[in-house]
């Protein structure tokens, strides 16, 4: 019984592998060699940009931006370097900086960057961020940074 059933096994294996090169025949009848060369190039050619453009955009981001803190009581600035991404303190500002572009066009390129600003000292919960928004290295004066004590404008973006 068990050598029946071992030899029917067999049998129907090799009749699904006949089957399956049949079908791989007749799908190569009717596919020009041709067209398959040309659609494996075309498929090339497509990766090829995608992946060039894709590279492209990803080294055209900028990782880091720089910005001068004017302390208005002792008259004192500071240069920070903030990473994209980072948040980092300075006395009572938490910073953070989330974009930055520089215009390409321009013999003049305006710097831009998109930061928050926290204010530490500050208890109440309504007021999130005491500055929330792009600002501009050229104006700084276009989306102000109110603040009593302190002043910050971007300086660089690379």
């Amino acid at each position: 019984m068990i050598g029946k059933n071992l030899i029917n096994q067999i049998k129907l294996a090799q009749r699904i592998r006949i089957t399956q090169i049949e079908i791989m025949n007749k799908s190569k009848k009717n596919t020009p060699v041709g067209k398959i060369k040309f659609l494996i190039i075309l498929i090339y050619f497509f990766l090829a940009t995608t992946t060039s453009t894709l590279f492209a955009l990803e080294n055209n981001k900028k990782s880091f931006i720089e910005i001068k803190i004017l302390d208005k009581v002792s008259s004192k600035s500071f240069l920070l370097k903030l990473k994209i991404g980072e948040k980092k303190k300075y006395n009572n500002l938490l910073i953070k900086s989330l974009k930055c572009k520089n215009s390409e066009f321009d013999d003049n390129p305006e710097i831009t960057a998109y930061i928050q600003v926290q204010d530490l000292t500050s208890k109440n919960n309504d007021e999130v961020f005491v500055f929330n928004g792009w600002t501009f290295s050229s104006s700084p004066t276009i989306n102000p940074f109110d603040h009593p004590v302190y002043n910050i404008w971007l300086t660089k973006c690379y």
